[in-house]
C-alpha cells in the first residue's frame, strides 16, 4: 500500500477543483492524504455539486488502512488570489514535504501555486521547486517536464534569460547529466539517450554565434559520451521515448513539450529523496471555480507516483 500526498496547491487557483476530481483515480489499493483546509475541500465540493468521501486525521500515522484522508491546519485565508491565498497553498507543501522527507509517503503529487502571491505572503524561493530542493538538502537537482512523448530536463530553471549564461558551466552540465543518468535509472527503471541542446542559435555554428557550446557544453557532451550539442530549432523532429533533452534554459524545454504534451504531462523533481510530480500547468485563477478545468496532466502525474513512488 503506497501513501500518496497530495497538496492543494494556492487554493485560489485550480488545484481544489482537481483534487475533487481526483477521486476517482483513487479507488485502488493505496492510501490518499490530501493536505488542505477542509472548508476549502467542502467550498470545492458546493461548486461542482459533487461529495467527496475522506476521513480527517492529524498525521499519517493515524492510517490504519487504505482510503482517502485529510489533514488540515487549522489556517483562515482567502480563496481569492491574494498573499493570503498563498499562505495556504505554501503551508500545506511544507507539511506535506516534511512528511515525505521523513519517509511516511511514497511520494507527493502538488497543486498549481502562484510564485506572486506566494512571495508576496513571504516564501524565499522561486517555485515549489526549489523548495522541495532545500528542504531536502539536496544541492543538485533539476526540473523534468515527463511525458509518453517527450522527456526535458533543465539546466536552468525560474531565472532570468539574461542570467542564464553564467549558469550555464561545465560543472552545472555534468551535474545535470550524472543525476538523469541515476535517477531515470533508479525511478523509472530505464537507460536514457540523453540529448544535450545548445545555448546559441543553430548551437553556436562553431564559435560562429556565441562559443559556449565549443567552450562549455561540447567538452562535456565528450566526456560524458551523450548526444550533442544539438541546434534547438532541430532537436524536438525525431523523438525516441528512451530520450532525455538537457535544456539551457525554461522555455527551450517547456515550449516543446506543452505544445506535444500539454494535457497528458507531468513535471517531476529529480534529484530528491522521494517522488514528486506535479500538473504541467498554473494556476489558471481565470477559470478556478467554473467546473471546467482539465483534469488529464493531474490524473497523469497521479499515475506516475502510483507506478513509479516507493
Amino acid at each position: 500500500m503506497k501513501k500518496i500526498g497530495i497538496t492543494i496547491g494556492d487554493p485560489a487557483g485550480i488545484g481544489p477543483e482537481l483534487i475533487i476530481k481526483l477521486k476517482d483515480y483513487m479507488k485502488d489499493d493505496n492510501t490518499y492524504i490530501i493536505y488542505a483546509e477542509e472548508y476549502i475541500i467542502k467550498h470545492a465540493c458546493n461548486v461542482l455539486g459533487t461529495d467527496f468521501y475522506y476521513e480527517k486525521i492529524n498525521t499519517v500515522d493515524d492510517i490504519k488502512e487504505k482510503g482517502i484522508y485529510l489533514i488540515s491546519l487549522g489556517l483562515k485565508g482567502a480563496i481569492e488570489p491574494s498573499p493570503s491565498s498563498g499562505k495556504l497553498g505554501i503551508a500545506y507543501l511544507a507539511r506535506a514535504t516534511a512528511d515525505a522527507i521523513s519517509k511516511k509517503l511514497n511520494g507527493i503529487l502538488t497543486m498549481p501555486i502562484n510564485k506572486y502571491f506566494a512571495k508576496a505572503s513571504g516564501f524565499n524561493f522561486n517555485g515549489q521547486t526549489e523548495y522541495l530542493a532545500f528542504a531536502d538538502n539536496k544541492k543538485t537537482f533539476a526540473m523534468m517536464m515527463y511525458s509518453d512523448k517527450i522527456k526535458v530536463v533543465l539546466a536552468t530553471i525560474h531565472i532570468p534569460i539574461k542570467d542564464v549564461p553564467k549558469y550555464i558551466t561545465k560543472e552545472n552540465l555534468k551535474e545535470k547529466i550524472s543525476l538523469i543518468k541515476s535517477y531515470i535509472s533508479a525511478y523509472f527503471g530505464f537507460s536514457p539517450n540523453i540529448k544535450v541542446l545548445g545555448l546559441n542559435p543553430h548551437a553556436g555554428e562553431n564559435g560562429v554565434i556565441g562559443d559556449e557550446e565549443t567552450n562549455i557544453i561540447f567538452p562535456v557532451v565528450a566526456e560524458e559520451q551523450v548526444i550533442g550539442p544539438l541546434p534547438p530549432d532541430t532537436a524536438f523532429l525525431n523523438i525516441d521515448e528512451k530520450d532525455i533533452f538537457l535544456c539551457m534554459y525554461h522555455d527551450q524545454g517547456l515550449i516543446p513539450f506543452k505544445m506535444l504534451s500539454f494535457d497528458n504531462g507531468s513535471n517531476v523533481t529529480i534529484g530528491l529523496s522521494f517522488l514528486r510530480t506535479s500538473p504541467d500547468h498554473g494556476t489558471a485563477y481565470d477559470i478556478a471555480y467554473k467546473g471546467i478545468a482539465r483534469v488529464n496532466s493531474v490524473k497523469y502525474s497521479l499515475e506516475l507516483l502510483k507506478r513509479y513512488g516507493y
